[in-house]
């Protein structure tokens, strides 16, 4: 009886508690689909409902990004103007409007490419050197 409650213990250490969910979700497969559904699911040491709805979530997720791009590459724009308009007023040097302007032109060109390598950054798990 020991041994019983050990491996449901074990098992019960490998997987989180379900959460309750009410609202389902459901799709009709070939039996080959099913199969390699079954499978990858397997494979990550998942419930079945839990990889399809990990599935599922992270295409919502990656959605999310696309909706909320604006707002984080003009957040970018502005973190490119602060660093690049401190930096040498700090020194004691003075901007021109001219080169303010070359400066506002510098960040339009480049906000979009500094948020997907600040996102890239993120989703590898590294961090921005000084």
């Amino acid at each position: 009886m020991a041994l019983a409650t050990t491996i449901s213990t074990e098992k019960a250490a490998r997987r989180p508690p379900r959460i309750s969910r009410n609202r389902t979700v459901s799709t009709k497969l070939t039996e080959a689909e099913f199969a390699a559904v079954e499978r990858l699911a397997e494979g990550r040491s998942q419930w079945l409902s839990e990889w399809v709805r990990d599935v599922l979530l992270g295409v919502v997720r990656d959605q999310q990004p696309q909706q909320n791009g604006a707002a984080f590459t003009e957040m970018q724009a502005i973190r490119l103007l602060l660093i690049n308009t401190l930096e040498p007023l700090l020194r004691g040097d003075k901007m021109s409007p001219e080169q303010f302007k070359e400066l506002l032109q510098y960040v339009k060109a480049n906000k979009r490419k500094a948020a997907k390598e600040i996102l890239a950054s993120y989703n590898e798990g590294t961090t921005e050197e000084p």
